[in-house]
């Protein structure tokens, strides 16, 4: 069955401004768009009648999805303390079934909101990609590393085994951070991603004590660090956060393979400051949009981080041009895809999969717009609120308040459980 979105706005982040027409899905792509496609039988048609937008769906490019089971534990504490004192001994109680029950609880969060895809740094990461695939969800799975036991890099190579072949899923490596991994095992795992043609998904200078860090155990400034570790060479580097980069450091990050995961509503609740965002879109590295955890956000919406972003940066850097609507659109969207390994993804175009979300434009604060302004009031004014369908490989894994392939009710109850039991 082939689906037709009819009368319809749509916009992605290359386009000059939003279309009026018709998009049609066949199997997992859009195969036509164009205004009054001819209908057949073998279609089922969504006559939206102009009063719903479609966008390629969000990415969120970093996080830890199971963490929802933390969301609120150590609040309002520095990074370091948060950490050690309150998440790692609540996070050692947790069994493979509540990180399934916990990333299930996170998809319900985003997959409401319009995200298609995330990139997930945990452990147990079997469980996080079953129950993304139970979903019908997209996802960069690494499972997370710290120190040098050996069982870990088994395990990332079963897990890269045993997702082989998945289309909705990839697998990346993921030494949690310079500061938690001896810069030989993160040199080897870097060498392991090149072998192995993956990406490398890791936290870096998030908080302003790790480049003393880095200066007094091994002598190197981050830009040495990522030279020597080999993460400007592995496929896909997926820098999640960047807030403490210096401009002059910025400049040697602008390669093919570096993508930093920009986390603006965290790193601003952590007090770990703000990334120079500006810097890098001036000089050329990709950027995408993620949450982090919801320990630390303590929201799972990249609609609110596309909107931070834009607001953010124009505050911080006294310019209402800085991190304009159409790129931060482009962050949450193709950007982020890019980020997770997934080609073809992010843009509303013939032969690209078809995972979209559509927005209800039939609200009082979209009274005003028109294509050459939809995007602007899609950031400014919108909110992941008025999304009313998900769609991911042409499968409408989210629409008008219902799941497909799970009953959210069972979820919350299996998650409320999970909870009650490592909080206790």
């Amino acid at each position: 069955m082939r689906t037709l979105l009819r009368r319809v706005y749509y916009v992605d982040a290359f386009m000059e401004e939003a279309k009026r027409g018709d998009i049609l899905i066949d199997g997992d792509s859009i195969v036509e768009i164009g205004e009054e496609i001819p209908i057949s039988e073998d279609m089922e048609v969504l006559d939206c009648k102009f009063k719903k937008a479609v966008i390629p769906g969000l990415v969120n490019a970093h996080t830890h999805a199971a963490m929802t089971l933390l969301r609120g534990l150590g609040e309002e504490r520095p990074l370091k303390e948060w950490l050690e004192e309150k998440i790692w001994q609540v996070e050692a109680k947790l069994t493979p079934e509540d990180i399934y029950w916990g990333t299930s609880l996170a998809l319900l969060e985003m997959t409401s909101m319009g995200v298609t895809a995330f990139a997930d740094m945990y452990f147990e990461m079997e469980e996080v990609g079953s129950a993304a695939q139970q979903f019908g969800a997209r996802c960069a799975l690494a499972k997370g590393i710290i120190g040098t036991d050996e069982s870990n890099v088994e395990k990332t190579l079963s897990l890269i085994d045993h997702f082989k072949g998945q289309e909705l899923v990839n697998v990346q490596i993921g030494p949690h951070a310079p500061y938690t991994v001896p810069a030989e095992m993160y040199k080897r795992l870097c060498d392991l991603a090149l072998d192995k043609g993956v990406g490398v998904h890791t936290h870096f200078m998030e908080a302003p004590w790790e480049r003393g860090f880095l200066m007094e155990k091994y002598g190197m400034t981050p830009v040495d660090f990522l030279e020597n570790s080999g993460l400007l060479s592995v496929p896909v580097a997926l820098l999640a956060h960047c807030v403490w980069m210096e401009e002059e450091e910025i400049e040697k990050m602008s390669c093919p393979s570096v993508q930093v995961a920009h986390n603006p509503s965290s790193n601003l609740k952590l007090g770990s400051g703000i990334a120079p965002l500006r810097g890098y879109l001036d000089r050329g590295v990709t950027v995408s949009l993620g949450t982090d955890g919801a320990a630390s956000n303590n929201r799972l919406d990249v609609w609110e981080e596309m909107r931070l972003a834009a607001l953010l940066h124009k505050g911080k850097e006294l310019d209402p041009t800085c991190c304009k609507a159409k790129e931060v659109l482009k962050m949450a969207t193709f950007n982020g895809a890019r980020a997770l390994g997934f080609d073809k993804v992010g843009r509303i175009e013939r032969s690209w999969k078809a995972d979209l979300a559509m927005i209800d434009l039939d609200k009082p604060h979209y009274v005003g717009f028109d294509c050459a302004n939809l995007v602007h009031y899609l950031v400014y004014a919108g909110s992941s609120a008025d999304v009313v369908g998900t769609m991911v490989n042409g499968v409408w894994v989210y629409y008008h308040g219902n799941y497909k392939y799970k009953e959210a009710e069972f979820v919350r109850e299996r998650a409320q459980k999970s909870r009650e039991r490592i909080c206790s």
